[in-house]
């Protein structure tokens, strides 16, 4: 299975939004500027997000994002699966090989749980050491 650069991205903003929680309203502009990305692009990744109430928006000249919950509550599977679909790394067919449908299956299963047992708060805080904290490429 490959994450595309929706589902990068994706978590970049969800992450950033993670770290300034309670802090107000993120732009977007700001996190495309840090991390060097296009902001047009960025936009069109937070409507899904918004639309799954992952994120709320806030108007005004000093508007932006927040986090639609805590950062505990968010999993990256939930962004993942908002961004890029199902978690299966093929679509298992009924007439595939039971070793090989076994295979895919335990893949799927593998990447649920990293996915879904990792929270917007642990990549929010994760840092290695004595560096500062980075993004997880999963």
């Amino acid at each position: 299975m490959k994450i595309s650069t929706k589902g990068r991205y994706g978590l970049t903003i969800m992450i950033e939004l993670a770290r300034k929680h309670g802090e107000g309203p993120t732009s977007l502009k700001s996190i495309a500027q840090a991390h060097d990305l296009s902001e047009h692009y960025l936009e069109q990744l937070i409507a899904p997000l918004r639309n799954a109430r992952l994120v709320k928006s806030i108007r005004g000249a000093y508007g932006g994002y927040i986090l639609g919950d805590e950062p505990a509550n968010i999993t990256s599977g939930d962004i993942i699966r908002v961004l890029e679909g199902p978690l299966s790394p093929v679509e298992v067919l009924e007439d595939e090989e039971p070793a090989k449908r076994q295979l895919w299956i335990r893949i799927r299963d593998a990447v649920k749980e990293v996915l879904d047992n990792t929270t917007l708060e642990d990549l929010a805080s994760y840092t290695d050491g004595d560096q500062e904290p980075y993004m997880f490429y999963i």
